[in-house]
């Protein structure tokens, strides 16, 4: 089907080029389309008046609020030489200070009368610790007394407030969006016709101008439940696409076999395998044996046990004469992978060598860094099919490392890997080998369906005996700087137990990460984050004075990262002070304490990941959370919500809901932006598998889409070619 002209067409030519070249750099808005699906954020009412109370978690954003002017009055300086105008709006329940200074002061002056209501625009900011926009943009929104129905219509009006910014306000993408608004009639309808009927959506054409012009709340009502629809719909049509199509693939079945390498090693397991490791162990089993590429995602918590699934997967794969891959994101990881598999296997990872098991198989390791004797060796023995397994780093990818008979890809944190990466390792396969994805990330249901769409998913959710309990709290050091002091002996008394500390912070510190100077405005409200290099310092001289501190972070030559480490596992360092390197996969059970400084300054999953570093052996972990927020700021409500839980589906969700729509699909790491502008994907779940439901009926139906051009159309413009890969990523 052709492109619709009108909807496709540049904004420069309906806009002229001044506004479109805002609306392109500011908004990512290049077409009449492109400005159609740039929905309004809310909307206001005559007679309802917007909460100025929201404004404190939205400093240095641009917002436009409705307000009422209350009073207005110029102030001089610098000997009545400099005019300062300040005018104070309400809501009803907050006020908010505007500035208006020089020259500029007449004009907001002259309109901005008490009792007058406007929408303001500007960027909040912060002046004597009370919020301001200083100079903000207004739209008058007074009504001519003379013309009644002008009058009446406007009372009953619903004002779209759009996401806007500072070189173009709401009420002026109004205008823009009334300029193309006639060409929606021309959108193509990518539903489904009997699907649209059947859920009683009303066709794309009345939703898109119901969104922008209301008439009524059930418009907008109407408009978005359509609206959602097609956004879960048509990203469920390419990841029902993206699975039907792997479903085509041939792969070669890979069974266990009785009596080997499977065997021997559950038989030498000093433990028992914990029921949820039995259940998913049984799914990965199940999908090897079929005769197409097994694709699934295993999540789990940080100490569940994932490792240890995997490990059997691959001694299943060895079993059946192929060879399996543990791809992991960094050196680091990757040896510490590979001193735990040969450990968990003993003398079944010395296949051929001197003492070794006649059952077992090599198990090598293959990094960048790698000395050449040792990598030749490796290389040798992936290609002889000697090694059944080979953990390594992106290594694994360069064109010179070939296998015998590849059979299963391990992928570890999975989001750390591009597209590229994926698939140029399974393209080492004869036939394209099964794949395992982990993260140790919890992802609800409703991403796990609409992120890793093409996988199906494993949960881990028990952890294995033995592993201990963390307590959580939150330090607050600026209200009570004795907790802090309390925090760092509590590090003292561990250390003097025998065990290990980590202080983490959120920046390096090495000159390199300095924050820009701020700003006077700022009044002293924002200082940089703490930093790791000037923490160790502090701790060395002060508090931890005695203790063996070392540093690590990410810009750190490769081998004195891994010497820190090392020593750092070894119990010789006592105290790490490090940025989030250690995040992932860092495993010291001696450690039982972590110090998270400025804790505020981390997403709620990351500070679940982070804590999930202490309590890895039998010693109880203790995390504590350092922040000088206030009490009743949203920042120590997500503190509070990390403490009171170890459940890191729950805190996964309170992430997504803090977080801002797009953010899901991780649009920083797919280079284009994010395809969902209505959907929210943790309160939408009924709709996203629904649609997943539909997607995969169509799909089976007409796998190329050929009876429905308006589908094959929406995807195209949707899902362009970086998105599609995006998905294939996972």
């Amino acid at each position: 089907m052709e492109h619709v002209p009108a909807l496709d067409e540049d904004l420069k030519k309906t806009l002229g080029p001044a506004t479109a070249k805002v609306l392109a750099e500011q908004l990512g808005l290049h077409t009449a389309l492109d400005l159609l699906h740039h929905y309004p954020r809310r909307y206001a009412e005559r007679g309802e008046l917007t909460s100025l109370a929201e404004l404190a978690d939205q400093i240095d954003e641009h917002v436009t609020v409705v307000a009422q002017v209350a009073d207005a009055r110029i102030l001089t300086f610098n000997g009545g030489r400099g005019k300062r105008l300040e005018v104070t709006i309400t809501d009803g329940s907050g006020r908010l200070q505007l500035v208006f200074f020089g020259a500029g002061v007449h004009k907001p002056h002259k309109d901005l009368l008490p009792g007058t209501r406007a929408m303001f625009a500007g960027k909040v900011g912060m002046f004597n610790r009370k919020l301001q926009l200083s100079h903000p943009a207004y739209e008058p929104l007074g009504a001519d007394a003379s013309d009644r129905d002008a009058a009446t219509a406007f009372a009953n009006q619903l004002i779209p407030i759009y996401p806007a910014c500072a070189k173009l306000e709401s009420w002026k993408i109004t205008k823009c969006v009334d300029a193309v608004l006639p060409s929606a009639q021309e959108a193509v309808d990518p539903l489904p016709p009997a699907l649209r009927e059947g859920r009683g959506l009303v066709p794309l054409t009345e939703a898109l101008l119901k969104i922008h012009r209301p008439a009524t709340k059930a418009d907008i009502e109407d408009a978005r439940q359509r609206l959602k629809w097609d956004e879960a719909f048509v990203l469920q049509v390419a990841l029902a696409r993206r699975r039907h199509a792997d479903s085509q693939l041939p792969a070669v079945p890979r069974r266990p076999v009785p009596g080997g390498l499977l065997d021997s090693f559950d038989a030498k397991l000093p433990f028992t395998l914990t029921q949820g490791q039995q259940t998913v162990s049984k799914e990965i089993f199940d999908d090897l044996a079929t005769e197409h590429p097994m694709h699934r995602l295993l999540q789990g918590e940080v100490g569940s046990g994932k490792t240890m699934v995997a490990l059997r997967a691959m001694l299943a794969v060895v079993d059946s004469g192929g060879q399996a891959a543990m791809l992991a994101p960094t050196e680091v990881l990757a040896q510490q992978h590979h001193r735990s598999i040969t450990e968990m296997m003993g003398e079944l990872a010395e296949g051929g060598m001197l003492g070794g098991s006649d059952r077992g198989t090599k198990v090598v390791l293959l990094t960048g860094s790698m000395g050449m004797p040792a990598r030749r060796q490796a290389l040798l023995d992936l290609v002889t099919g000697e090694a059944g397994i080979v953990i390594g780093t992106h290594a694994l990818i360069e064109d010179k490392v070939q296998f015998h008979d590849l059979g299963l890809v391990v992928v570890d944190e999975q989001h750390r890997f591009g597209v590229e990466q994926r698939d140029a390792l399974r393209s080492k396969g004869k036939q394209p080998p099964h794949l395992l994805v982990m993260t140790a990330t919890p992802i609800p249901r409703t991403v796990a369906m609409t992120v890793f769409g093409d996988l199906e998913t494993s949960v881990l959710d028990q952890l294995p005996a033995g592993r201990s309990p963390i307590a959580t709290h939150v330090v607050p050091s600026k209200d009570k700087p004795h907790f802090l002091a309390r925090a760092w002996e509590r590090v003292r008394e561990e250390v003097g137990k025998g065990h290990q500390a980590y202080v983490v912070c959120p920046r390096i510190g090495d000159g390199e990460d300095d924050p820009k100077k701020k700003s006077a405005e700022d009044d002293g409200d924002k200082r940089p984050p703490l930093a790791v290099v000037e923490i160790a310092e502090q701790l060395t001289r002060g508090p931890l004075a005695g203790l063996s501190v070392e540093v690590l972070h990410g810009r750190m030559d490769p081998a004195d990262k891994d010497d820190v480490m090392r020593r750092f596992a070894a119990g010789e360092v006592k105290v790490l002070v490090a940025t989030t390197v250690i995040e992932v996969g860092v495993n010291v059970p001696n450690s039982t304490v972590m110090v998270i400084m400025d804790a505020d300054r981390f997403g709620v999953s990351q500070l679940h990941q982070l804590r999930g570093r202490v309590g890895r052996g039998s010693a109880p972990g203790l995390c504590l959370l350092v922040s000088e927020m206030h009490e009743a700021s949203p920042a120590r409500a997500r503190l509070a919500a990390v403490a009171a839980t170890l459940d890191g589906f729950e805190l996964s969700r309170i992430d997504l809901e803090q977080r801002r729509e797009g953010d899901v699909l991780g649009q920083a790491q797919s280079g284009v932006r994010s395809s969902l502008r209505m959907l929210a994907v943790i309160e939408d779940e009924e709709v996203i598998a629904e649609a997943r439901e539909e997607a995969t009926r169509v799909v089976a139906d007409d796998p190329a889409l050929e009876r429905l051009p308006g589908l094959r159309t929406a995807l195209d413009a949707l899902l362009d070619t970086e998105r599609e890969q995006y998905l294939e990523k996972g």
